[in-house]
């Protein structure tokens, strides 16, 4: 089993015990993160948007250029943000700390 540190915007810690293979926007749903993806993890939207910290972020996989447009278009992106639907929980990220954003921006709607 694999630990993920969810950090709310009011600053609070979440703790959640996922499966390995588990995606990160179904791991937040679950625990009740307010990531809405949108688009159900076809990277079409950038409303899993989440900020992975400094420490963890290295060892993700490297991000998709599809990934970096979406990123492109979403609310308060930091040198650090992924899309959650494109983060695959694997043992090599037990204790995975990531921050929920303030707002986030579905380009879908107009």
């Amino acid at each position: 089993m694999i630990q993920v540190n969810f950090i709310t915007t009011a600053g609070e810690r979440v703790e959640v015990i996922a499966k390995p293979g588990s995606r990160l926007l179904e791991i937040a749903q679950n625990a009740d993160m307010p990531l809405e993806g949108t688009c159900e993890g076809q990277m079409a939207c950038s409303t899993c948007h989440v900020i992975v910290a400094p420490d963890w972020f290295g060892k993700l996989p490297k991000a998709s250029e599809d990934e970096e447009d979406m990123l492109d278009l979403a609310a308060n992106v930091a040198r650090t943000s992924r899309l959650a639907c494109q983060i695959e929980l694997t043992a090599e990220l037990d204790g995975l700390e990531v921050r929920i954003p303030g707002e986030s921006r579905n380009m879908q709607r107009r």
